[in-house]
């Protein structure tokens, strides 16, 4: 057996949390439930819109990252995970790394491979905002993360990973992109599954072409939404996307929000139900999907069975505010199967 179920790779960000009104997201000027990049002076400028203006305190604060939430989602599963990121010696990238150790999620960032950062570099942190109706909308700082580097890659424990997974986000900087590749081509060298998500629509709007350059042949399995891969495709409907992504990568999983996903093996289509929840917070949904799928098959499960849990798993997670399940959301779904 392998000593890593996943091996992941992507930006270090502690998310914070506000619950806000339509109105106010609107004068943020922020694209509703999209991911948009701010540097340090734009997350200045909305923190003291949230607080100095609209008098409000964040509703929560807890590590964060695309990748990091699907492995942490994974590891309270039951699976042993790694993680490959970049914080700075700050407070904020302190608790990163205490929140990650405490979920059991190896790093490079402590133990012997501990890799102090330049003092005057910022942990990066996503602003959070949701909206009455359940919706999130991100504005992230990548601050030191926007310089993660194949230096923070650790061969070994990834040539001893059953999967590899990459965070879609990280084609946003050039570094980002360098690092992505050189974990695909360990992976390969390695004889390493490799999974990729696709992160966000605007991602992929964005950076249609740096996308396609990881959808080489090697690529084993693709995360994404309806939206997103309609966006990397070009198809008009499902049904085009999913003839479309049969010809770029192996196999690949379209979540569909409250209807549920669909999952296609190599071979077979699969057709999981959504589950029926008064939905609160969509943030996180897509990563604890494919912590949920990941975990079940590096367990050995199938495309269908795994497919299932993750929208189990899913639907809890957007039935509270927050990005992660609980643990004990964890254990009910470890004992339900």
């Amino acid at each position: 057996m392998k000593r890593y179920q996943i091996y992941g790779v992507g930006n270090a960000l502690v998310d914070t949390e506000y619950q806000v009104e339509e109105a106010l997201l609107k004068a943020t000027g922020l694209p509703k439930g999209a991911m948009t990049l701010t540097d340090e002076a734009g997350r200045q400028r909305l923190l003291r819109l949230l607080t100095d203006e609209a008098g409000l305190a964040p509703a929560k604060r807890a590590g964060g990252g695309s990748a990091a939430n699907t492995l942490v989602t994974a590891a309270q599963l039951g699976s042993r995970v790694f993680y490959s990121c970049k914080v700075a010696a700050d407070e904020t990238g302190a608790y990163f790394v205490r929140d990650l150790k405490a979920a059991r999620v190896d790093t490079c960032l402590h133990g012997r491979r501990g890799l102090p950062q330049p003092q005057e570099a910022a942990t990066g942190e996503c602003i959070s905002l949701v909206t009455p109706d359940a919706e999130r909308t991100m504005a992230t700082c990548l601050g030191i993360t926007e310089a993660l580097s194949p230096a923070e890659l650790d061969a070994a424990a990834l040539g001893a990973s059953s999967h590899l997974y990459i965070e879609g986000y990280l084609v946003a900087s050039d570094s980002g992109f360098a690092t992505a590749k050189a974990a695909r081509d360990m992976a390969k060298a390695a004889g390493v599954p490799i999974a990729l998500t696709l992160s966000d629509p605007g991602v992929v709007a964005g950076f249609k072409e740096r996308f396609r350059q990881l959808l080489d042949p090697g690529l084993d399995l693709l995360f994404c939404n309806r939206e997103e891969a309609r966006l990397l495709t070009g198809a008009d409907d499902l049904p085009g996307c999913i003839a479309a992504l049969k010809g770029q990568c192996r196999r690949f999983t379209i979540t569909l929000g409250g209807e549920g996903s669909l999952a296609y093996d190599g071979a077979a289509l699969h057709e999981a139900p959504g589950q029926a929840v008064q939905a609160l917070d969509t943030t996180g949904a897509g990563d604890v999907y494919a912590g949920a799928f990941l975990h079940l098959l590096a367990a050995g499960g199938g495309f269908g069975e795994a497919a299932q849990l993750a929208n189990r798993a899913a639907a809890q997670v957007v039935a509270h505010f927050g990005a992660r399940l609980s643990q004990e959301q964890a254990d009910r779904l470890r004992v339900a199967g």
